[in-house]
């Protein structure tokens, strides 16, 4: 697909996972890490770069293989990667000062007030206890004391409760430049994955809601739990951060929700991110993907980053190592592989407690249906809830005909009724899809799923009248196609009069 040879700096698992993008467009990848590491595991034959991907040595040796260099990691050596670009014609994305400058978290902050971007309000502060007791008398408490650099997953943060742990504070993040964040009271963690291409295009994927446990993502559900309106301002947000920074790539961008609508960006980092792994099996194109056709100039078109339809739903689960007994936690990964619609992925890593083992996505046509598979996998359950995605396996036998018929229901409560229509439409070899886009609830999402009807090349929709019945008058008023209401015993002879009849023609 391209000539281009990209050298990773990192070899870790979005290392990894950017290598099996890269393989799948016939791109060659050399990684610069330890031996064995995850990324190279996977075209263990190529000849890596065996070092530190901070060894200035290590790195022009990996830049004298490559056309095209690119990171994993932001934890790297920025100073020496814009000597080297300066020295020779190697590309370096993302850009050596774009990392720099993200790399010191505070000057990434600075950086995003000085172009209007909204964040989390910090200040620089000495290693000091006087410096803290003064934070806290302006900041009030609890306050967060950060780690200016080399800090990921929790590591390099402290809440500062009261006066009382200023002393632990300052021994636990000792010998390290530090700066503070006044308290942010969220009610919830978003994420945006967004795409820059070497001209400067931008293009975001869907918000996510994440959960972290011990200050690592744990949970991240897509479409973000939020009204539209918030996941409107999420996107332009992230995209106007990007847009302030130079050079092609991935970034991932983390903000808070605050009470009262406002979002407050926390982070951004220069590279894939643990928020945007779903992207694998839930939208058009991965987060990886993306991240190699940016840095390689391929083509980016247009909605390359949506969801794959407008009713899929997604959860991705960390699958960490289990602090108490070695490998426990490829229970999860078993459990996943009973599961129906759930992916799962391990990063070829010796178990540790608390590290990154792998990762499971669950797809279905909507988040019930995906938190039932996942409590499932967590055990929390024991018997694996029927699919909601009829349209996957009850397609005409032998074809890939698309659904004709749209099954749309409120909550997945009206499963039990509608499911009798379901078996009308596979009677008369009808390929349908069912998804729950409710009127209240998720009413963009109802209109969305009806103005894209035709274009999809459904026939009809047969929308549940569950409740206050507004679903099927309201879905109606935004497409062309017949939309049947399914709500009371006539309603079953309708739609078996009018597919025997359709079928007749």
């Amino acid at each position: 697909m391209d000539s281009k040879v990209i050298g990773i700096l990192g070899g870790g698992q979005l290392g990894r996972m950017i290598v099996e993008a890269a393989n799948r467009l016939n791109i060659k990848t050399i990684v610069l890490d330890a031996p064995n590491s995850p990324a190279k595991q996977i075209n263990a034959l190529d000849p890596h770069v065996n070092g530190s991907f901070t060894d200035p040595k290590c790195i022009k040796e990996l830049a004298s293989r490559c056309d095209l260099l690119t990171v994993e990691i932001e934890h790297v050596d920025a100073d020496y990667l814009m000597e080297l670009q300066a020295q020779t014609n190697i590309e370096i994305y993302p850009l050596p000062e774009t990392i720099k400058l993200i790399q010191d978290k505070y000057l990434q902050k600075l950086h995003l007030l000085e172009h209007d971007i909204q964040v989390v309000e910090s200040k620089s502060v000495e290693s000091t206890k006087e410096s803290l007791l003064t934070i806290g008398k302006s900041f009030g408490y609890p306050f967060m004391l950060k780690s200016r650099t080399l800090a990921y997953d929790g590591r390099g943060n402290y809440v500062v409760k009261s006066e009382a742990g200023i002393d632990d504070a300052l021994k636990t993040l000792s010998n390290r430049p530090l700066y503070v964040e006044k308290w942010a009271p969220f009610v919830k963690e978003l994420a945006v994955m967004v795409v820059r291409s070497v001209d400067g295009n931008v293009q975001s994927y869907p918000v996510v809601e994440t959960i972290h446990e011990n200050n690592i993502c744990h949970l991240c559900y897509c479409p973000a739990r939020v009204n539209y309106t918030v996941q409107e301002k999420a996107q332009l947000l992230a995209r106007n951060a990007i847009k302030t920074f130079n050079g092609a790539g991935i970034f991932g961008v983390e903000m808070f929700l605050l009470a009262n609508g406002e979002l407050l960006i926390n982070e951004i980092a220069p590279r894939p991110h643990n928020s945007g792994h779903y992207t694998i099996d839930a939208c058009n194109i991965s987060q990886f993907e993306a991240h190699i056709r940016s840095i390689t100039n391929l083509p980016m078109p247009k909605g390359f980053t949506s969801l794959t339809t407008t009713s899929t739903n997604s959860i991705m689960l960390n699958v960490l190592g289990d602090y108490i007994t070695p490998d426990a936690e490829l229970e999860k990964c078993r459990k996943a592989l009973e599961t129906p619609h759930a992916s799962v992925y391990l990063y070829g890593k010796t178990t540790r407690p608390g590290r990154k083992m792998g990762h499971i996505n669950i797809v279905s046509s909507s988040m019930e249906d995906c938190q039932r598979r996942l409590d499932y996998i967590m055990g929390h359950t024991n018997e694996i809830p029927a699919s909601l995605d009829f349209n996957k396996d009850n397609q005409i036998a032998g074809t890939s005909i698309k659904p004709l018929v749209g099954v749309i229901m409120g909550s997945d409560s009206d499963l039990p009724v509608m499911s009798k229509g379901c078996e009308i439409l596979k009677k008369f070899n009808v390929p349908f899809e069912v998804t729950i886009v409710s009127a209240h609830r998720t009413p963009h999402r109802m209109s969305k799923y009806a103005i894209e009807s035709t274009r999809r090349g459904l026939k009809c929709i047969i929308a549940g009248a569950g409740g206050a019945a507004h679903l099927p008058s309201s879905s109606s008023t935004t497409t062309t196609i017949t939309t049947f209401p399914f709500s009371f015993p006539i309603s079953l002879d309708l739609i078996s009069f009018y597919f025997k009849n359709k079928t007749k023609q």
